[in-house]
């Protein structure tokens, strides 16, 4: 063989091996590639959320799991908002619904994973637990159990049911009544009447704490729209009937007290001119209700 046709035997033996080379390194590559894909494919599946409403549940599952994920992630998102309802409206209170729920971890729990209508039958249980506390009331210590009920009972309550939310309200303002929380019952029933105008109950105890406050306006008040509302109402009707005068005969010694200081106060500046209020007649209109003011001489004064 000539040494050109040699090297050119050569030349076609180092081509053919870089076709190989080539070939084999694109083959290569391939599964690689396939394999780096399928470790980003794993990665990104790791880091997706586990509550994801999306998920699908395995072949061999074998029952609803993506319905209850579902149902959690609606809940979770359900609570969240009432908690930030809670923190726009009712301020100090029980806002924090997880962080207040004294120490109850199967109320926190419940909170977290079980659906409203779930918590809502909760709070119908923590709901009778307070009434037998307050049944077997007469002592504090059973009016303060029946009071936590009802608290952890709100606090389990989702908002929509107004309802039995309304009632749990009424029914703490029963509880603090005894408790001599008064003011606090009165904002009880307040919030109770605001979740349902013409609930009775809740009206007519808040005329009773506002009275028992000595806010007779304000429980006049309440005990005509309870008459309004329901007119067999016996003690509303007695209430209408006293309250009137007690109101009349408070105003007037709020008067008396009243004219009474601006004596006081007229005495010391009347005194360094050797006068007081002595020399003054106070002298009601009849008709208009208002005052006239008189300036009197006694009999030898200079």
């Amino acid at each position: 063989m000539s040494r050109q046709a040699a090297e050119q035997k050569c030349s076609e033996e180092d081509s053919a091996d870089r076709e190989d080379f080539f070939d084999c390194q694109e083959t290569l590559e391939h599964p690689d590639r396939g394999d780096q894909d399928g470790r980003h494919t794993k990665t990104d599946s790791r880091h997706q959320p586990t509550d994801d409403t999306s998920t699908e549940p395995t072949e061999d599952a074998g029952d609803d799991s993506d319905g209850d994920l579902k149902d959690f992630g609606e809940v979770a998102e359900d609570d969240h908002q009432e908690e930030e309802e809670e923190n726009l409206t009712e301020g100090e209170m029980e806002v924090k619904v997880v962080d207040d729920l004294e120490g109850s971890t199967n109320a926190s729990v419940a909170l977290t994973f079980l659906s409203p209508q779930s918590r809502r039958l909760e709070s119908l249980t923590l709901k009778e637990e307070g009434n037998c506390h307050f049944k077997n009331g007469g002592e504090l210590h059973h009016w303060s159990l029946a009071e936590q009920s009802y608290t952890q009972a709100l606090r389990l309550c989702p908002r929509r049911f107004s309802q039995e939310r309304a009632v749990l309200f009424s029914n703490r303002a029963a509880a603090r009544l005894h408790l001599e929380r008064k003011d606090d019952g009165i904002a009880d029933c307040s919030r109770a009447l605001e979740l349902n105008p013409d609930y009775v109950k809740a009206l007519l105890r808040r005329a009773e704490l506002y009275e028992q406050t000595e806010q007779l306006e304000k429980a006049l008040d309440d005990y005509q729209k309870v008459l309004e509302r329901d007119p067999k109402q016996t003690a509303a009707g007695q209430a209408c009937a006293r309250l009137p005068q007690q109101i009349h005969e408070k105003n007037e010694k709020l008067k008396a007290e009243m004219l009474g200081k601006l004596k006081d106060l007229g005495n010391l500046v009347l005194r360094p001119f050797g006068l007081s209020t002595s020399n003054f007649q106070v002298n009601q209109d009849a008709a208009t209700g208002s005052y006239s003011i008189n300036f009197v001489n006694k009999a030898g004064d200079t």
